[in-house]
This record gives structure tokens, sequence and C-alpha cells, in this order.
């Protein structure tokens, strides 16, 4: 069994996982016991949020569905607001196997590396149950190839939802601006790193989905997604050399003086 600290929180967003909720939460007990557990509940049109209540998980619902990262977002306030050290987030579709939780907490809460976010690579696994499409296989070479140009650090799952936050990191998320509700991937990753922040991957085991829909299947969502992040991680750069040229300026102007 996984032992936490108390400060730590699992953080699942959920839209239409009736299926799939209850053996992820039933499968996070038996590994971590009685740790505390926030299901964001994106307006799902099933039984997500009862299927949920029933199995042990504080619920927070919204009255429509938001979108991914807007649930993500929701969790980071309530774990500001309950003061949590940790959060691992993980999918509530069972793709995420929990004996990552582990492994990425492990990494996440050793006092003499201060990572800010662990990342749980499905390509660092050895012989990994889930396979990735030709599609998104293209999308994530491309954003390792983006990342590694712009903050010369190498990641080889940068879509990775699997993912573990100290406080300084999801309370960067949590604030108005900080954090791309639409969708939050390969340009998060590539802020943060530009910002300072220290982040590491993990292997992690992944299943394949054994219900339900991904939010990225077919064709035309997948060139959507692989374009919209491309542009923000484009907009990403280009705001942070602006604001570091502006802080540059200011510096400069007040030697002057």
């Amino acid at each position: 069994m996984t032992r936490l600290s108390r400060k730590t929180l699992i953080l699942i967003p959920a839209y239409n996982e009736e299926s799939n909720i209850a053996t992820v939460l039933n499968n996070i007990r038996r590994e971590c016991g009685n740790v505390d557990i926030l299901v964001i509940n994106d307006g799902s049109h099933d039984r997500t949020a009862q299927v949920a209540k029933n199995a042990g998980a504080t619920v927070v619902s919204h009255i429509y569905n938001m979108g991914y990262g807007v649930s993500l977002q929701t969790g980071y306030k309530y774990a500001v607001e309950h003061d949590y050290e940790f959060i691992i987030q993980i999918d509530a579709d069972g793709q995420h196997d929990v004996c990552n939780i582990g492994t990425i907490y492990k990494e996440l809460s050793d006092p003499y590396k201060h990572y800010d976010i662990v990342i749980g690579s499905r390509f660092l696994a050895d012989d990994n149950e889930m396979k990735v499409g030709f599609a998104k296989r293209i999308a994530i070479s491309f954003f390792n190839m983006a990342i590694r140009l712009v903050t010369h650090k190498h990641f080889t799952d940068p879509t990775s939802g699997l993912q573990g936050l100290s406080r300084r990191a999801f309370t960067a998320y949590s604030l108005y601006g900080n954090f791309d509700t639409n969708y939050p991937d390969a340009n998060i990753i590539t802020k943060m790193l530009l910002n300072g922040y220290k982040l590491k991957e993990v292997p992690a085991v992944m299943h394949i989905r054994k219900s339900g829909k991904s939010m990225h299947s077919g064709l035309m969502n997948n060139i959507r997604y692989m374009f919209t992040v491309t542009l923000n991680i484009v907009v990403v750069v280009m705001q942070f050399h602006i604001i570091k040229k502006g802080r540059k300026d200011i510096a400069d102007s007040d030697v002057s003086v």
C-alpha cells in the first residue's frame, strides 16, 4: 500500500464516467487507503456524481460542461483553499493505473529534490498496454521538439494528464490567467519551464480505455488540438520574452536614475 501524507489530494476530473469512476475510486482506496479524493463532475449527464459520492469521494459539480482544463483549475482552487501540499491528478476513465500514484508521490515529496511537477510518461514504461494512435504520436513528437527548441529540456510525454503538483505549482495554476483552461498541455509545460519551475518525468503504467470516448478521438479533433496547442506555445514564448524585456527595461531605468 502507498502511504501519502494527509496533505495530499487526489484530483479526478470526470465527464460522463459513470461506468468507470467507481472502479477507479475503489482501486485508489486499495492502493492508498483513506486518502482525500476530489472528483470534479464537469456537468455530466449520467450518474457520475452520485456514483463518486457513493464510493466516498468529495464531489464538486459544474452546472454544465465547462471542459477538462476548467475542471482541473476548479480542483487547484479547492486545494489552495483547503491547504493541501500536493496534488496527484489522474483521469476518471481508468487509463492511469493507480500504481503510478506512489511513483509520482515519491518524487514529488522528496525534500531534497524540490520538484514542482512530476509527469507520468507512458513512453518510459516497459510493455505498456496503452497504445498511441498515429495522429496523436505525431502531435506528441512535434510538441517534444517544440519544448526542446524553446527550453532545451526533453520530455517524452508532454501531453500526459497523469501529474503530481507541488503547492507552488498548483497555486500558480489556480490564479486567473496562469493556466490555459482550453488545452492545458505542452504549452503549460513550456510556460512552467520558462518561469523556472522544476519538472521531471517518471515511467507510468497506462491501460486501454474500457468504455466511453476520449476528448481527442477523431481526425478533426486531433488536428484542432495540435493547431491550438502549437499556437498557444508560440503565445507563451512571446509573453515570456515581452515580460522579460519589460523587467529589463525597468531595471535599466532604475540604474540610470
